[in-house]
């Protein structure tokens, strides 16, 4: 196999695995329950009473919910994973030791998680369009969901890698994801908070996807939050395959 393509059979294994779990019904309400209480919630139980910009509140909620599932199930399911391979079966010891550059491994792992994040996010897409007929599919939505969902699965590699035991990947979860996923602009305008608070948002990378996902057009504001994806996207990358490289267990 050529080097390029080394990356191709971990990403396959990944896939079947994922086509396995498609058809339980179980795992197709895990990716949407989370998203589709927050939309009810606050978008059909407290959207009347609020406004967060010059439309409904429900057309500024519904990308905020596409970027938030992006993201969980991105991070999530690729740092769930490889710990659990890492760990207890042994799978990834066996990629190591084949012969297959770290960055391939990295790339296979992270565009598994890309697929299993944009297929979370299409699902909460189709329930937008069915309760709100004022959103749009833009270019900068597009960018916002691929950037994001590697950016976040690039992250979930490094969380997997560095974890000791499978209950610590909840416990990165609980301070990294969740907190992302509620002051991040997902329910609220950012520029609503406390300047203090203001300083720390702007630090989280989601801050930049919801930025992204709600522009029409690629104006100052969203290739600046572009790029800010992109520079997390590649660090992050790069540190997760160096990890991989000097992974030895």
């Amino acid at each position: 196999m050529t080097r390029h393509r080394e990356w191709y059979p971990i990403y396959l294994r990944e896939m079947l695995l994922f086509r396995r779990k498609l058809f339980k019904l179980g795992y197709l309400l895990s990716a949407m329950v989370v998203p589709v209480i927050y939309l009810v919630a606050f978008g059909l139980g407290l959207g009347r009473s609020v406004q967060a910009g010059p439309g409904a509140y429900l057309d500024f909620l519904i990308p905020g919910l596409v970027a938030m599932s992006c993201m969980t199930n991105s991070y999530s399911w690729v740092a769930s994973a490889l710990n659990l391979n890492r760990l207890y079966t042994k799978n990834f010891q066996l990629f190591v030791q084949a012969p297959i550059a770290p960055s391939s491994i990295m790339i296979g792992e992270v565009l598994a998680g890309v697929t299993k994040g944009l297929f979370a996010s299409v699902l909460i897409m189709i329930v937008g369009f069915v309760v709100s007929r004022r959103i749009s599919i833009t270019l900068p939505y597009i960018a916002a969901l691929l950037v994001s969902s590697f950016l976040f699965a690039s992250l979930g590699v490094i969380t997997g890698m560095v974890t000791k035991s499978h209950e610590d990947t909840a416990t990165y979860a609980n301070f990294l994801i969740l907190p992302m996923g509620f002051f991040s602009g997902t329910f609220f305008p950012v520029d609503r908070m406390p300047a203090v608070i203001k300083c720390v948002i702007y630090v989280l990378p989601l801050t930049y996807t919801n930025i992204l996902i709600r522009k029409t057009f690629l104006d100052r504001e969203a290739l600046l939050s572009l790029c800010a994806l992109l520079l997390y996207a590649t660090a992050f990358f790069l540190y997760g395959s160096r990890v991989i490289s000097r992974y030895s267990e």
